[in-house]
């Protein structure tokens, strides 16, 4: 499968109104005002000839079937609607939705491995599972590691994918997309958008060939569906539903229709959270309990710190902020990486990557933020010990935008990997 210049439709309308629209186009001609939930799993039909040779069209091309659905696991309407407003919302011809992010990356390694294209060049961090599923080979992938500027020197005749997630998951760090949909050549470059979302930056536009969302997270925006969706060109969404029907990650419906009302708040809900988390980014950055500040330049919802004292009492330590993993959700989130959602990484590669046992990761959501200020100002303080003190030194915080530094701390025995 060739990757040529991106035939995305240009938008004609603002995001936001692409986010409340886009997928119900048609509900005023059907009479409808909210779109429906077609929970069936199958569908009637008396001409078996003519399902005989719908089947072999969607078993030789992955299209979408023309007339009434036949069966779930090739497509359901509701998950289509979904697929149709994100792909609008990131400007790809295609979206191809799946029960998890994980679903949906696993998919896309087996597109590029059947073609015999079994190696990918990455870029760290990755979110943890990501990163455990390259780097375990569970799918017969090799992975070859490297900072940005490496891509291009690490990719070779068999390389079927480049892969960056920008911001990281959880430093924050970001990448140049054009620069490195340069580097990529003919390989297509693969963003997770995930914590950017297609409200901050559509990576299509800078030249990415394949978006991946772990759909959980702001897509939903309410901690109640989980869900993956890839956007991308149309050639490479069949191969992805063909993958799809013969390994049944498929997404259900409740979580389609779920998924497409989370789309329609999306910006409010992303530009919102962007403002308070820019705002506790600031006053993280002066608080002298916090020795790093992560933020990105793009902006967004999701702050990264690193504290003097045990990052575990500020987790014991938080009444208003869930102390929970995931993100993305109308309430606050906070985590620790090196203990949840990048524990399966290797020690040294997760350091490495900046991870450092001193991070916290903190989603933020739709609060006032006089009250998540005061609720982390309370739990910096905290002390799940009275024998624990905090480092004596306590040099002035570094700037938002500064480069990862790993420091040790404690942290407790290996568990499975969660965002």
């Amino acid at each position: 499968m060739e990757f040529a210049a991106s035939n995305a439709p240009a938008p004609t309308r603002a995001l936001a109104t692409e986010a409340v629209h886009a997928g119900r186009e048609d509900l005023v001609e059907l009479g409808l005002h909210a779109a429906p939930i077609d929970l069936s799993t199958t569908y009637p039909s008396h001409d078996v000839a003519a399902e005989a040779a719908r089947i072999d069209a969607f078993a030789s091309t992955g299209g979408r079937l023309d007339g009434p659905p036949v069966y779930a696991r090739l497509d359901n309407p509701t998950t289509a609607r979904f697929e149709t407003a994100l792909a609008r919302l990131e400007g790809t011809e295609s979206a191809v939705a799946f029960a998890s992010g994980m679903a949906a990356l696993t998919a896309v390694l087996l597109v590029r491995a059947s073609m015999g294209l079994r190696h990918v060049v990455a870029v760290r961090p990755l979110y943890g599972c990501s990163d455990h599923l390259l780097e375990g080979g569970l799918l017969g992938t090799e992975v070859t590691w490297t900072d940005p500027a490496g891509v291009a020197a690490a990719i070779r005749p068999d390389t079927g994918l480049v892969m960056v997630e920008t911001p990281a998951n959880p430093t924050l760090a970001e990448a140049d997309i054009a620069a490195l949909a340069h580097s990529c050549g003919s390989v297509p470059l693969l963003v997770d958008n995930t914590f950017a979302t297609p409200v901050l930056q559509r990576p299509v536009e800078h030249g990415a060939r394949i978006v991946l969302h772990s759909a959980t997270k702001y897509l939903g925006g309410h901690g109640d569906v989980m869900g993956g969706v890839v956007a991308c060109d149309e050639e490479f969404a069949a191969a992805l539903r063909q993958v799809r029907f013969a390994t049944g990650g498929v997404l259900h419906p409740m979580a389609g229709y779920l998924l497409l009302r989370g789309l329609s708040t999306l910006p409010v809900r992303v530009r919102a959270a962007s403002t308070t988390a820019a705002d506790l980014a600031r006053r993280l950055a002066a608080d002298p309990r916090v020795s790093r500040v992560h933020y990105p330049s793009v902006g967004g919802a999701m702050v990264s710190f690193e504290v003097y004292g045990d990052p575990r009492d500020v987790i014991a330590g938080v009444r208003l902020i869930t102390p929970a993993v995931s993100l993305g959700s109308v309430d606050s989130l906070i985590q620790h990486p090196a203990s949840i959602s990048h524990r399966i990484v290797a020690e040294g590669d997760r350091r490495a990557a900046g991870v450092s046992d001193r991070l916290l990761r903190m989603s933020v959501g739709l609060e006032d933020v006089e009250d998540l200020w005061a609720d982390l100002c309370e739990a910096l303080s905290a002390r799940r010990d009275p024998a624990r003190t905090a480092p004596a030194r306590t040099p002035a915080p570094e700037a938002v935008h500064a480069a990862p530094r790993t420091e040790a701390a404690g942290a407790p025995e290996p568990r499975p990997s969660v965002r």
